[in-house]
């Protein structure tokens, strides 16, 4: 599929972001549209999964039927089987004439059948008729009758899960997950998270004749690191909500962290800690900045020795990342701050090191890190969690650890 085709559709369809996993997951639904396969599209609330059935649809043969979308959840489980599949007259006490259901309505068509995970077993046994057979019967009645429907569905429940605790049959788990499309959480493309946040304060900005608000440099770190369990949603209705409450359009850290709510903080991530653990966080986000800021000593010690710069460093190579592990403080003057031609070859910045050298570990490069940003800091552990991108609270207990003042 080739971008512009991409590009097109998230025109269409109003998606905004560029997120490597987003762009695959609308070629995928492109790329599947054209099938009758049911389709299971999976990510927390607030992700956008509605969409995709609707590019599905448009782009299969059965795009000029009907389209119904189904909250299943929204639906209660005395009337469920009734929206589904129809009812006679006097199938129970309200019943007082024929209904179809959605399967008979959309014939022909795409059904989707969002939060389908909130569908109770009995349900779930005649969806299952449905899709292997094509058959349903009406409440009340013991007619069969034949239905053509393509089913997508939504859920943000892990439904293995479910199967395994006995509420979700597993057949029917089978049967729906032809193709599973992922929808990333908004916390998993950072890269778009301010490109949403303007689009959406631009369009409230707009409707109610307000500035748009602008981000410092504090508060776009806030808000890129921010957890967002409510996702995109989330995200529209804060953007929103800064609009018309902020009394200026100059939006710094503060001024943001008073507008996100108080169980929460930007930085905290709780449920993000608690699902993947400080080690996440703490070693690997905390060696890869070391590692670029090391780069940048390497790159000043060049100058300072009169090396010939004129080649761009590819930070890609492996001899280059030893490199930067490799130089310690231990090969810097004590005096002048520079590092010394005696005690490492420099000029050739490859595998030339001493074999006694040790490469920093892990857990140097991070306490490195951490010291960096409390000097540039002046000492101040709130700004140093922020340079650092990780929580004040992981901050104190690594400061505890390595001991640093």
């Amino acid at each position: 599929m080739t971008r512009e085709e991409i590009i097109s559709i998230k025109n269409n369809y109003n998606i905004i972001g560029n997120d490597p996993a987003l762009l695959r997951d609308i070629e995928l639904a492109a790329q599947v549209a054209a099938t009758d396969m049911c389709i299971l599209i999976t990510g927390e609330n607030g992700v956008g999964k509605e969409v995709f059935p609707k590019i599905i649809h448009s782009r299969s043969k059965r795009k000029h039927n009907k389209y119904f979308p189904v909250n299943c959840g929204a639906i209660s489980q005395s009337t469920i089987n009734s929206e589904l599949f129809g009812h006679v007259k006097g199938a129970y006490t309200d019943a007082t004439s024929d209904r179809k259901g959605y399967f008979e309505e959309a014939n022909g068509g795409t059904l989707f059948l969002d939060e389908v995970a909130e569908l109770p077993l009995e349900t779930q046994v005649q969806l299952l008729r449905v899709l292997e057979t094509g058959e349903f019967v009406k409440m009340g009645s013991s007619v069969v009758q034949k239905t053509d429907v393509r089913i997508v569905a939504a859920t943000n429940v892990d439904l293995q899960k479910a199967v395994s605790e006995g509420r979700f049959r597993e057949d029917l788990y089978y049967r729906l997950n032809g193709i599973e499309i992922h929808i990333p959480a908004l916390r998993e493309r950072k890269e778009d998270i301010l490109m949403l946040f303007r689009k959406f304060a631009i369009d409230c900005a707009a409707l109610y004749h307000k500035p748009t608000p602008t981000l410092n440099d504090e508060a776009k770190m806030m808000l890129v690191n921010y957890y967002w369990p409510g996702n995109i949603r989330q995200l529209k209705n804060f953007a929103e909500s800064l609009v018309v409450t902020a009394n200026t359009s100059n939006i710094t850290g503060t001024i943001l962290a008073n507008h996100l709510p108080k169980n929460e903080t930007g930085l905290a991530r709780a449920d993000w800690m608690k699902e993947h653990g400080d080690r996440f966080m703490d070693e690997r986000e905390l060696l890869y900045k070391v590692l670029f800021d090391m780069r940048k000593d390497i790159i000043e010690l060049k100058k300072r020795l009169s090396i010939d710069t004129a080649a761009p460093v590819d930070i890609n190579r492996e001899e280059q990342w030893t490199t930067v592990i490799d130089l310690t403080d231990s090969d810097r003057h004590p005096t002048t701050g520079t590092y010394s031609t005696e005690t490492t070859e420099v000029q050739e910045v490859k595998e030339d090191l001493p074999i006694e050298s040790k490469p920093l570990t892990m857990e140097e490069a991070e306490k490195q890190a951490i010291a960096k940003a409390l000097k540039d800091s002046e000492g101040n552990r709130k700004k140093a969690a922020l340079l650092l991108g990780t929580s004040e609270r992981t901050l104190y207990r690594k400061i505890k650890d390595y001991g640093l003042k």
